[in-house]
């Protein structure tokens, strides 16, 4: 198969781009569940779209391509372009200009008959033009409706179409905030190519800038739609260990997303396990609307009882526990208030307790106690008392804590 720009299968790429980015670290042979071909074409696919930001790291076991995109010198989010050069056949190519071109110049709404023989003008000076029949033409422009391109508006039995103004009039300012920071922002990033580029200048930075999220707009998009409609949806999800494909069926209630990572979850009922959890929208293979589900607005009620014992994305306990506790105190100075402040701010579902003067304590009731090791270790050598419920986890935090003594030589780490 001979290579081509332009992405057919966005899957393919959308797995490629998160190796070289995210990863980052594997040679050629190491992409194993793709021929050696398929992983040429798609790299070169990726270098034609993003070669700006391509480059490679030679190693005595070969070489290694990655992508490395800094945010203190990328001004867009330079992987919104994926979604720009999608494949297309010489037929859609023909009839998309023909249309734009009828549509441009009509002083007035058109019915499908007036459409389809000015489409017959236009080819008949070519010698052997393709031929598009009136239902082909009907077709493509209810598909132009629905994205919003051309409106229609039936008058009498008739239905009449005219091309939509769909240029962005509103302040450009607030698209480069959205597209750069809100799910699906690759829709700011659309609109802003409507405008002069002489005229638009952004006005943005971001130190913390987590893009990867855009390789997921399209499953994110139909997820929202899922939800505005109540509905159930069928979703296709990857095992990563094993490479197998799953099909669930759940009703979306949520989306959310880590302040740390930036890495997006579904927060779904699932019929298979008979339960809220949570889903990886980077695991996603696709996304199936299904019928309106009668059980939406309870379940969303439920979801929302639930955050209040949610730290993360777990809805469920690893010891067994309806609930798992965790209570630690902090020790600082005088001069230190910003920890207290700190606790304040990063508390979540937890709760924070004024000790005395220089020191503070917090509490949480959680499904998933774990979830909050992470962020509890970043207060180490200030902790003087932790406790958690589940004891499996409170014996391997302190041995972790004791070996880290262990390993720079100090001593006191059995008195936490």
């Amino acid at each position: 198969m001979a290579y081509k720009e332009l992405i057919k299968n966005f899957n393919r790429i959308r797995s490629y781009m998160r190796e070289f980015y995210v990863y980052g670290f594997k040679k050629r042979e190491e992409y194993t569940r793709k021929s050696p071909r398929s992983y040429d074409n798609e790299r070169r696919r990726i270098e034609s779209i993003l070669g700006d930001y391509m480059q490679f790291h030679q190693t005595e076991n070969g070489k290694n391509v990655f992508l490395s995109i800094d945010s203190r010198t990328t001004e867009h989010n330079p992987l919104y372009q994926a979604w720009k050069i999608k494949s297309f056949t010489d037929g859609d190519i023909t009839l998309h200009f023909i249309i734009m071109d009828i549509m441009e110049s009509a002083k007035e709404s058109l019915s499908i008959h007036e459409i389809t023989k000015r489409v017959d003008q236009y080819l008949s000076v070519f010698e052997s033009p393709k031929v598009f029949d009136e239902s082909t033409i009907r077709k493509k422009l209810r598909e132009y409706v629905n994205e919003g391109i051309i409106e229609s508006e039936k008058c009498g039995k008739t239905l009449y179409y005219k091309k939509t103004d769909q240029i962005y009039k509103g302040n450009t300012d607030i698209l480069d905030y959205f597209s750069e920071t809100a799910p699906c922002g690759v829709i700011g990033s659309f609109l802003l190519d409507q405008q002069p580029k002489h005229k638009h200048k952004g006005k943005f930075a971001f130190k913390h800038h987590y893009i990867t999220g855009t390789m997921d707009s399209d499953m994110m998009c139909q997820l929202f739609e899922a939800m505005q409609k109540k509905s159930s949806a069928t979703i296709q999800m990857l095992q990563k260990r094993t490479g197998n494909k799953t099909k669930i069926k759940v009703v979306p209630l949520q989306i959310f997303i880590s302040v740390q990572s930036g890495r997006q979850y579904l927060m779904a009922y699932s019929r298979q396990f008979k339960r809220i959890t949570s889903f990886r929208l980077d695991h996603m293979l696709s996304v199936k609307i299904e019928k309106e589900d009668q059980d939406f607005e309870e379940l969303r009620k439920k979801l929302e009882h639930m955050k209040q014992y949610i730290w993360g994305v777990s809805t469920t306990s690893r010891s067994g526990e309806r609930m798992e506790m965790v209570e630690f105190h902090v020790h600082y100075e005088e001069n230190e208030l910003y920890i207290y402040q700190r606790l304040e701010r990063e508390k979540r579902c937890g709760k924070v307790e004024k000790i005395d003067d220089h020191t503070s304590r917090f509490y949480a009731e959680v499904y998933d106690a774990s979830e909050l090791v992470p962020w509890i270790r970043t207060f180490i050598c200030r902790i003087t008392e932790i406790h958690f419920s589940n004891k499996i986890l409170e014996v391997q935090f302190k041995r972790d804590i004791q070996k880290m003594y262990e390993l720079y030589d100090l001593e006191g780490g059995e008195e936490q």
